[in-house]
């Protein structure tokens, strides 16, 4: 299936969960938040949520500074 992930399309595996995406795309599982559709999933539901073929998925970075 494929997904947009951050502007950019992406296939990933048929059933493949936020968790083994991020995984994936070489991201951190810390500093980051994911929203699907506009909507924040949780990072305790990344294992268990899998976007649908199409989805817009977006990572945020945290920043700090002053």
């Amino acid at each position: 299936m494929r997904i947009v992930l951050n502007g950019e399309h992406r296939d990933v595996d048929d059933g493949a969960d936020l968790a083994r995406i991020l995984a994936e795309a070489g991201l951190p599982e810390r500093g980051i938040a994911v929203a699907v559709e506009g909507e924040v999933v949780p990072r305790t539901s990344w294992a268990g949520h899998r976007p649908a073929d199409g989805a817009r998925v977006e990572v945020l970075t945290a920043v700090q500074g002053g």
